[in-house]
């Protein structure tokens, strides 16, 4: 070890975001008051520490609602669905809760009215991800999906003069910066949302990232390949000047990067247990002492579904505020994390 520590920073604010912890609640709670087994179509959020904590306890992910049993209670994903999904639902008499995240639904509720004003939507995205697809679901016929500065200049739409953007909410915000500006040099006269689509959480993350590249040349990402605002942080550190590298968990790191500081950071579906695991094994690769670095406050919380908190209430089962929540559903994590 080396006689002099270096530093391992934590960067802050890093990890669950409102709409997870809200998201991970419903599920939680849906099987306090109803019992097992609670469906959920895809993954809760895209992080397997928590899909699979959430497994134990009796939730079952389904890619379709074709899986799921008539009558069965079914909860959607953070990500938000298209119409199309809530449409099978009834249809088939499932039960339904809606785990979307309210910042993605301000999203879908743009382009309804766009739609209805007749404008051609631009959707700034990863037109595979599940977000983009739910929202595209809401007027396909009007929304164009651009990934790239290449395809908005090249993109034709039937009346130029009337076109409008929303985003993908967990874009990196300099790259949707430069595709937007795009988009005004092709549609000058383009409408755009009253307030920025990408949200708090994404901003907040990739900022602290941006300062944290200053400080050291390695960034630990802790975060799900699928996970779309993980993936974009270690793009903001290859940005910035450091080496951004995409680890689930603690086991994942490779000794060859733990050299000088590091930087630790997570995306907004990363338990907190799964940061402090990797800290310890940071810790256990080289002499550090841990600095926490903290850009901004968040304290952001998202209301659970009204029909969820009457159930829960005339069943006598206990709500809690948002932070005991949090603090039991970290305590679990832990235990989760050590003892799999």
């Amino acid at each position: 070890m080396s006689a002099t520590p270096h530093t391992l920073f934590l960067a802050g604010p890093r990890g669950f975001c409102a709409g997870v912890d809200r998201a991970i609640d419903i599920v939680e709670m849906a099987l306090e008051v109803h019992g097992a087994p609670v469906y959920v179509r895809h993954e809760i959020v895209h992080n397997r520490h928590v899909v699979e904590a959430l497994r134990d306890k009796g939730a079952v992910f389904v890619d379709e609602l074709e899986s799921v049993p008539a009558g069965a209670l079914v909860i959607f994903s953070a990500h938000g669905v298209s119409p199309a999904v809530r449409r099978e639902a009834a249809e088939r008499g499932l039960r339904t809760l809606d785990a979307t995240c309210p910042l993605v639904t301000k999203v879908h509720l743009e382009a309804l009215k766009y739609a209805r004003e007749g404008y051609s939507i631009v959707l700034v995205g990863h037109r595979h991800h599940v977000e983009v697809q739910g929202t595209l679901g809401e007027a396909p016929q009007s929304i164009s999906v651009v990934e790239s500065v290449r395809e908005a200049e090249a993109l034709e739409l039937p009346d130029p003069a009337k076109v409008a953007y929303i985003t993908q909410t967990t874009l990196s915000v300099d790259d949707c910066r430069a595709i937007v500006e795009a988009l005004r040099r092709r549609f000058p006269g383009i409408r755009e949302p009253a307030k920025d689509d990408i949200c708090y959480a994404t901003q907040n993350r990739q900022n602290a990232v941006k300062e944290l590249a200053r400080r050291c040349a390695v960034i630990l990402v802790v975060g799900a390949p699928a996970s779309s605002n993980a993936n974009r942080l270690v793009e903001v550190a290859a940005q910035n000047g450091a080496r951004g590298h995409l680890i689930e968990s603690a086991g994942d790191i490779e000794p060859a990067w733990v050299a000088g500081d590091v930087g630790i950071t997570a995306g907004a579906s990363t338990p907190e247990a799964v940061v402090q695991a990797c800290v310890e094994r940071v810790r256990e690769l080289g002499e550090y002492r841990v600095e926490e670095f903290r850009l901004v406050e968040e304290r952001v919380m998202f209301p659970l579904p009204g029909e969820l908190l009457s159930v829960a209430k005339a069943r006598g089962v206990a709500v809690g505020e948002g932070n005991e929540r949090a603090a039991a559903r970290a305590a679990a994590a832990d235990y989760h994390i050590r003892h799999h």
